[in-house]
């Protein structure tokens, strides 16, 4: 996610429409379903730390892991009202390495989906296993091969909040169901000049079959999928679909990390 370092200054005026509270409502939800609706979280791919704020809030210790720094130096100052209950990590999600183990886990907002080689989602299954208790709660949430293709494909989309501007360019690539993503962000100055920088990433769309593989191979079963902030199951023109898994195999009997 080393991709959004110049984008995290700007990130949280840009994602203002994610709508934060509703998404931290409906992973305790399905935490809760799943029967932990308590205990040590992890928050993968935590950005600035927003998710992570509002789930300690709901009674998590967090750990909150994110690969950039800069993200996690506005991440810091929103978290430090919380002490001890929230601990910032800066690892990359195929380099997961914690203190403990965690009760839970979440990963929001496609982060998987910036995982573009498969060994490397099959690394970062194995290792939230390796750190999760026998039957710890995974939850995480994936772009779909339609959304890369139907929806990002070649397009352009612009993005406005106060003093920031933000152009998103896409470039799909079908072989692998990719999109090469250029942000284009204008910022403006205290003496009234924009400043621009560029940001690029890749994300690519996993199939079903290809996700449910990988992670029972990290000793995971897929208990629940739904569509986007559904309790149902994904529509074939599904954008987002959430995908809450239990750890049933001890860890190294599943995974890269045996």
């Amino acid at each position: 996610m080393a991709g959004y370092d110049r984008f995290a200054a700007v990130y949280d005026s840009l994602t203002e429409n994610v709508g934060y509270a509703q998404r931290a409502d409906y992973l305790f939800m399905l935490l809760q379903n799943a029967g932990c609706g308590q205990g040590t979280l992890l928050d993968l791919a935590c950005g600035t730390a927003t998710l992570s704020t509002l789930l300690c809030d709901k009674g998590y210790e967090v750990v909150a892991v994110d690969g950039s720094f800069e993200m996690l130096s506005v991440a810091r100052e929103k978290c430090a009202p919380y002490g001890d209950r929230i601990l910032l990590l800066c690892q990359d999600m195929t380099e997961l390495d914690l203190f403990g183990t965690v009760d839970c886990a979440v990963c929001s907002l496609d982060s998987i989906n910036h995982l573009t080689d498969e060994e490397d989602v099959r690394e970062c299954f194995g290792l939230v296993s390796l750190f999760m208790n026998q039957g710890g709660v995974f939850i995480f949430d994936v772009n779909t091969p339609y959304k890369h293709r139907e929806v990002l494909g070649d397009n352009t989309f612009v993005y406005e909040d106060d003093g920031v501007f933000c152009v998103w360019q896409n470039d799909y690539c079908e072989d692998d169901c990719s999109v090469e993503i250029t942000l284009d962000i204008f910022s403006e100055q205290e003496d009234g000049s924009y400043l621009r920088e560029e940001e690029c990433f890749c994300e690519r769309a996993y199939t079903d079959a290809h996700l449910t593989a990988m992670l029972e191979e990290a000793g995971f079963s897929v208990e629940k999928r739904y569509g986007e902030m559904t309790q149902h199951a994904p529509a074939e023109t599904e954008q987002r679909v959430y995908y809450v898994c239990r750890k049933i195999t001890p860890t190294g009997q599943g995974g890269k990390n045996e």
